[in-house]
C-alpha cells in the first residue's frame, strides 16, 4: 500500500485484460483489485456489455450479464484491436453511433472510477502502456496513438503519457538484477508482440533502450488461425451457393470469413444487411451440408457466440502447448462441434504468424547492433510465449540458458509504476 495517496495511475489497457496501479513520487502500489469478481481481482478484462436498455457492465461482471440477459444487447471485446484501423470510426450501441475512442473511454474511465474510489481522490494523470507498433503503417500507428489519448481524455485524464510495453517490462526485470546486463524483452499479448533490447543497469533510475520493434501480430491471430483451418468450415467457410436466376456457382465472401476468423470482428456481423445476405446464401446453397453450416453462422451471430467460440479456440491452443493433439469442443443449442486438432497440424497453419513475430524479433536485433549473441538474458512475458513453435524460435536463437519467464500478467504493470515515478 503506498504510504501517501497516488497522483498518477500507471495503466496496462489489454486487448484481452487491463491493470491500474497508483503511484507517487516515493513509491509504486501493487496492482488495484478493480474486479472483485474475476478470479484474480486485479486483473480487469476489457470487456463492455450493454444491455438492450443500454446498462453498462465490464469485466466479469459484463460476461456474467451477458449470459442474464440471454446473450442480448453488445458484448464488446478485443477494442485495442481497432485503434489502427482508419475503417473503423464507430459502431451502434442501442439506437446512438458511438465512436471509438468513447467506447475505449467508457471502459478508461469506468477503471478511474474504481481507481479513484479505492483510494478517496480524484487522479487525472495517467501513464499508459502501448505496443513497441500498433500498425505496420507510421500513419496508422500514429492514429491509434492518439486515439488511446482521446480515449484516456474522454476516461478525465487531462495528462496523459505513453511508455512502450516492452520497455516497461524492463524496468520491472530490472528489480531482479545485481549487476548490468543486456536483456531482450519479449512481450506476447493478445493483439501484438512486443520486443525491447535494452541495458539494464541496477539502481539506476532510467532504462538504456537499445532498440524497440514489434509486430501486431499475437494471442488473436492464433486464435484466428486455428478458426480459420478447422472450425470455420462448421459455420460456411466452404459454401457453394447461386443467386436467385444466377447459373455461376458463387462461393461464401472471404471477407465475411476473416471476420468470423477475429476474435475482435465475430460482432460486426450482426448487421443487418449481413444477416439478411447470409439468409440469401441459404437459400442458394448447393451441398447437402451447406444449408446446416449456414444455420450454425447465424445461430451463431444471432446468439452473440462469438465470445465463447474463441473461449473454447483459446482453451484448444494453450492445451497444444503441453500436449501434442487435444480436441476442440463446442456445444451449444443448433452447434456441436468437436474438432480434433494436433499441434503438428497448428504449427502448419499457423506457421505465417510465427515466421511474422519472429522476423519482427531479427529485426529489432539487427537494429540493436548486438545480433542474438549479444544478448544476456531473454524475458519473455504474455501468454502467447507458450506456443510450442515460438517458444523453439525464440530458444533456437539463444538458448535455454538465457530465456527468463517473466509474470505473465502483471510484469508490464509494475514497469509501468515503476517509469511513472519519473511523472509523479
Amino acid at each position: 500500500m503506498l504510504e501517501d495517496k497516488p497522483t498518477l495511475y500507471a495503466i496496462d489497457f489489454g486487448t484481452s485484460n487491463s491493470l491500474l496501479c497508483g503511484v507517487n513520487a516515493r513509491g509504486v502500489d501493487a496492482p488495484l483489485p478493480l474486479d472483485p469478481s474475476a478470479s484474480d481481482p486485479s486483473v480487469f478484462r476489457s470487456i463492455l456489455f450493454f444491455s438492450e436498455t443500454t446498462e453498462q457492465y465490464f469485466g466479469a461482471q459484463a460476461l456474467e450479464r451477458y449470459v442474464v440477459e440471454g446473450m442480448r444487447g453488445r458484448f464488446l471485446r478485443s477494442l485495442k484491436r481497432f485503434l489502427p484501423m482508419p475503417s473503423f470510426e464507430e459502431t451502434r450501441i442501442g439506437s446512438k453511433a458511438v465512436k471509438l475512442e468513447e467506447l475505449i473511454g467508457v471502459f478508461l474511465r469506468e477503471m478511474r472510477r474504481r481507481a479513484n474510489a479505492h483510494y478517496g481522490v480524484d487522479v487525472r494523470r495517467a501513464l499508459f502502456g502501448r505496443p513497441a507498433r500498433f500498425s505496420d503503417s507510421d500513419a496508422n500507428d500514429a492514429l491509434a496513438e492518439e486515439r488511446l489519448g482521446a480515449a484516456a481524455n474522454f476516461a478525465g485524464f487531462s495528462e496523459v503519457h505513453f511508455c512502450p510495453e516492452p520497455t516497461a517490462a524492463a524496468y520491472d526485470f530490472r528489480s531482479r538484477l545485481t549487476e548490468p546486463k543486456v536483456v531482450l524483452v519479449a512481450d506476447f499479448g493478445g493483439g501484438t508482440s512486443d520486443f525491447t533490447v535494452a541495458r539494464l543497469t541496477p539502481d539506476e533510475q532510467e532504462v538504456e533502450v537499445l532498440a524497440i520493434g514489434g509486430v501486431s501480430i499475437a494471442g488473436d491471430a492464433f486464435d484466428g488461425s486455428i478458426m480459420r483451418s478447422k472450425v470455420s468450415r462448421h459455420f460456411g467457410a466452404d459454401v457453394k451457393y447461386k443467386v436467385p436466376f444466377g447459373s455461376n456457382v458463387l462461393s461464401m465472401p472471404r471477407p465475411l470469413m476473416e471476420a468470423l476468423c477475429s476474435p475482435a470482428e465475430t460482432c460486426l456481423l450482426a448487421q443487418r444487411d449481413i444477416m439478411a445476405f447470409l439468409r440469401d446464401i441459404k437459400s442458394g446453397s448447393l451441398g447437402k451440408d451447406d444449408k446446416q453450416h449456414i444455420d450454425q453462422l447465424l445461430c451463431l451471430v444471432e446468439d452473440s457466440l462469438g465470445f465463447q467460440l474463441f473461449e473454447s479456440i483459446e482453451h484448444a491452443k494453450r492445451e497444444l502447448s503441453d500436449s501434442e493433439a487435444t480436441t476442440l469442443k463446442f456445444d451449444y443449442p443448433g452447434i456441436d462441434i468437436a474438432e480434433p486438432i494436433t499441434r503438428a497440424e497448428f504449427q502448419t497453419f499457423s506457421a505465417p504468424q510465427v515466421d511474422a513475430i519472429l522476423g519482427s524479433l531479427d529485426r529489432t536485433l539487427a537494429e540493436s547492433g548486438l545480433g542474438a549473441a549479444g544478448i544476456d538474458l531473454v524475458c519473455c512475458t504474455g501468454g502467447t510465449a507458450r506456443v510450442a513453435a515460438l517458444s523453439a524460435g525464440i530458444q533456437s536463437r539463444f538458448g535455454a540458458e538465457k530465456l527468463v519467464r517473466l509474470r505473465s500478467l502483471h510484469s508490464v504493470i509494475q514497469g509501468l509504476g515503476e517509469r511513472a515515478r519519473t511523472f509523479a
